[in-house]
């Protein structure tokens, strides 16, 4: 809205005003509007949450301190979820097709995981939503991102015979766009250009060719919203956890939009450039600032937990955003906690039943999955775990951002 009244009133002589021209501005408030929200509504949600009576409900697994979280205010994704929201739609171009996609994913992945802790609370069911309806609503948000890069005439890449000086620097709103291709490329670490083309993995030549790869593409646009989306569901465990090792994961993904927008540095790393990507900026802005103020709420020992509402929200906006920048093939290693606690539940339920078949007794790789809970099981404390897990996936940000000139 904000920055729609810059346009409205750009010729006016109007103090401040031409701070919202620039996106470093717009994405620092972004920043610090979110992080307030948390503050000052996180506790009148708490109390209102305790009040009538919306806990968690915990399964008694046999792990220390367990109990003590019986009862405590769930559904506190909300929070993450309007804090996200209200300053992006405040200071955020939305004309920007990009955006308008965050929007809509954030709003679709927060309904989903309400309805789903709906379920739970008020209809005291454990299981919540069942998983076939949580992948069907994944796979509708995954083809309508799809759908929307394919036939929106604002999204691409810029084409490679762009004349450079059509492109102006992204401190600023927007930039002039150049010619646009709906091309395939995303960029792929440990390889020669770090590019990858969906096309080359069809055979096929002209326009049955290029049909092919958008299908394919948008299969594995549906894989990847779901497998984040799910993967960071799984890590919320412990408390803080899921948060915390959200932060720098969403963090490079904006400094990654920021990167992906300039042609001078696309240029430079040698990846995509994209046009007004850049303008993501100011909705990662937002979702680095809920997360941090949830954290003030949910660190050791939590107030409130995050819910499904949250952390399929967080998975799902995660996996939407690294399509747009064209960085979804780096998730295997700026996801890697999400990853491996995927990878833990997946080997021991299917290491369990293979040695149930086998041996007529079922055995464990693991003492307990996901894998922090493995770690509790040896009696290592809570928050040394999530600290250890927190400095892991920080490790794997940075490490992230190298492999973007490691070929």
């Amino acid at each position: 809205m904000f920055y729609h009244l810059y346009v409205l009133f750009e010729g006016w002589d109007i103090p401040g005003l031409g701070l919202l021209y620039y996106l470093s501005f717009r994405t620092g408030m972004a920043f610090l509007l979110a992080l307030l929200l948390l503050l000052v509504f996180g506790e009148p949600l708490i109390r209102a949450l305790r009040k009538n009576q919306i806990g968690e409900e915990i399964r008694d697994l046999g792990l220390e301190g367990q109990k003590t979280k019986q009862g405590t205010p769930t559904m506190g994704g909300l929070l993450i979820v309007g804090a996200t929201l209200i300053p992006t739609l405040l200071l955020a171009n939305l004309t920007n097709a990009y955006v308008l996609i965050m929007l809509v994913a954030t709003v679709w992945l927060g309904l989903l995981g309400g309805l789903d802790d709906y379920i739970k609370v008020f209809k005291h069911k454990k299981a919540g939503l069942k998983g076939r309806y949580k992948v069907f609503g994944q796979i509708v948000l995954g083809l309508f991102v799809a759908l929307v890069l394919f036939l929106s005439p604002e999204t691409g890449v810029r084409a490679r015979n762009a004349k450079p000086e059509a492109v102006v620097s992204t401190e600023v709103a927007e930039t002039i766009a150049p010619t646009l291709e709906k091309d395939l490329t995303t960029t792929i670490p440990f390889v020669k250009n770090n590019e990858f083309d969906y096309h080359w993995l069809v055979p096929i030549e002209g326009t049955t060719g290029k049909v092919v790869a958008w299908l394919i593409f948008a299969v594995i646009v549906v894989i990847i919203v779901t497998a984040v989306s799910n993967g960071a569901n799984l890590t919320d465990g412990l408390d803080g956890l899921a948060a915390g090792v959200s932060v720098p994961i969403v963090a490079v993904l904006g400094l990654f939009a920021y990167l992906s927008g300039n042609v001078i540095y696309a240029s430079y790393l040698n990846i995509a450039h994209i046009p007004n990507i850049g303008e993501l900026m100011v909705f990662m802005g937002a979702f680095v600032g809920a997360l941090v103020g949830f954290l003030w709420f949910n660190g050791f020992p939590a107030r409130i937990f995050m819910g499904d509402t949250g952390s399929l929200t967080i998975g799902g906006v995660i996996g939407v955003f690294a399509i747009l920048v064209r960085k979804e093939l780096l998730l295997p290693i700026l996801c890697g906690v999400f990853l491996v606690e995927s990878l833990s539940v997946m080997l021991q339920v299917s290491y369990f039943k293979f040695t149930r078949i086998r041996y007529g007794e079922g055995r464990r790789i693991f003492l307990m999955s996901p894998l922090h809970h493995h770690y509790q099981k040896k009696g290592i404390p809570e928050p040394r775990i999530v600290l250890r897990f927190w400095i892991v996936g920080l490790l794997l940000a940075v490490l992230t951002i190298v492999t973007l000139k490691i070929r």
